[in-house]
């Protein structure tokens, strides 16, 4: 599909879908630097950095028009459809990283 096509997105889900999964965030806080080494699939991208873009301006590219679809979706409330029927797809990572606890309860004199 060219990237004026994914304007309506609905017409071919299934190619869509697919590109959803196989295309990764090139840049920015879900990109490869801060998840190796292609950065975070499209499809986990957390819903409030969509609705981030959609107020920002999403970029004027294929990129852009498959975060506004994925926008929609969200938007929507169909992320279901974004889940595989076989149940093989990744957990959705956090959107913070485990923090390492640790407690000093002292000697207790």
């Amino acid at each position: 599909m060219e990237a004026h096509e994914w304007q309506d997105w609905r017409e071919n889900l299934a190619e869509a879908l697919e590109a959803f999964h196989t295309t990764h965030m090139p840049f920015g806080k879900y990109g490869p630097k801060h998840y190796p080494p292609r950065g975070l699939p499209l499809a986990l991208l957390p819903a409030e950095y969509l609705m981030w873009f959609k107020q920002q301006g999403f970029p004027k590219s294929k990129l852009g028009s498959l975060l506004e679809a994925l926008c929609d979706i969200h938007y929507t409330g169909a992320e279901a459809v974004l889940q595989p029927r076989d149940g093989s797809a990744p957990k959705p990572h956090p959107l913070r990283h485990p923090r390492r606890r640790t407690f000093d309860f002292g000697k207790g004199d």
